[in-house]
């Protein structure tokens, strides 16, 4: 087991290095590891944002499709029927550009990155036992940076207002108060996780595509797994979650208020063009319909003063 782990830690070591370059780099600049985790996790995100579009618009195609695919279940039932049901629903998916893994995407392409963080902060706070005393030696930056300077005062501990953002939820504090920040941590990332998935949501009832009830059910167990993951790994690494969980509010928000996911858009947009049109065009009659009645009227009043006279 420990020669598989060294060979994989081996395998991403250049990886390791990039990374904490990228970190030490941006601790040079505005010397905070939280900011420099913030930078970091910007980086990582402007270079997923294109999938987290893709998934976005591919979650969106499968909720529009969620008709088709209940009259297509209920056109062939029966265990007899699976495989050309099966067979149906992969044509639809195909001919509206929709995938049902989709919007697993950003939670895989997650994955690596917390790995790479994960690794990259043990390594900065990384301690060897010399003699009788305990001597940071922080690995994969630079010993040449700001950061490993800093890293070897503070004895390897990551300090951002008060904060080792090493340490755990549960790790050994000083004091139950200097537990509180790490809950509060778990708490806002998971918040936003939730809030992320009720965006969706309401999105589609908006433009009268609601999630179906068990599609719903099953998005609110992924944050409950985040949440005991996020007690056990380091405080800093449930940092990037929540930048970088934000960051996909964010881009969503954007996509919405474009219209880029919206399914119905050239729709709803036809009809508001012809609306207009359609008003205008009444009004024109309106206004057209006093001309003709008005002379009309006044002959019939001349010719009864005519009748009077007489």
């Amino acid at each position: 087991m420990k020669s598989l782990t060294h060979s994989i830690g081996s395998l991403f070591q250049p990886i390791f290095k990039l990374f904490g370059w990228i970190l030490a780099f941006f601790y040079g600049l505005i010397p905070n590891y939280g900011v420099a985790i913030v930078l970091l996790t910007i980086v990582i995100m402007g270079a997923l944002t294109p999938f987290t579009i893709k998934s976005t618009k591919s979650m969106q195609a499968m909720q529009k499709l969620q008709p088709e695919i209940k009259k297509l279940q209920q056109k062939y039932k029966g265990p007899e029927n699976r495989q050309i049901l099966n067979e149906e629903m992969m044509k639809l998916y195909k001919e509206e550009g929709a995938n049902p893994l989709g919007g697993c995407l950003p939670v895989l392409l997650q994955a690596p990155f917390l790995f790479i963080l994960y690794s990259v902060i043990k390594g900065l706070a990384n301690v060897v036992l010399q003699g009788k005393t305990l001597v940071a030696q922080p690995r994969y930056i630079p010993q040449s940076s700001t950061m490993y300077h800093n890293l070897v005062a503070s004895h390897g501990q990551i300090n951002v207002f008060g904060m080792d953002l090493n340490l755990k939820a549960f790790s050994a504090h000083s004091s139950f108060m200097a537990q509180v920040p790490f809950f509060v941590f778990v708490a806002v990332a998971v918040g936003l996780q939730y809030f992320q998935m009720a965006q969706l949501n309401n999105r589609s009832r908006k433009v009268g595509q609601p999630m179906p009830s068990q599609q719903q059910m099953m998005q609110r167990f992924p944050p409950i797994f985040f949440a005991y993951f996020y007690l056990i790994i380091p405080a800093a690494v449930v940092l990037y979650m929540i930048v970088s969980t934000g960051i996909r509010i964010i881009t969503q928000d954007l996509m919405f208020r474009s219209g880029i996911s919206n399914p119905q858009k050239n729709g709803v947009r036809s009809v508001e063009k012809e609306l207009p049109a359609a008003a205008q065009s009444k009004e024109t009659k309106d206004d057209q319909k006093p001309s003709t009645i008005k002379p009309q009227a006044q002959s019939r009043s001349k010719a009864k003063r005519k009748r009077k006279e007489r």
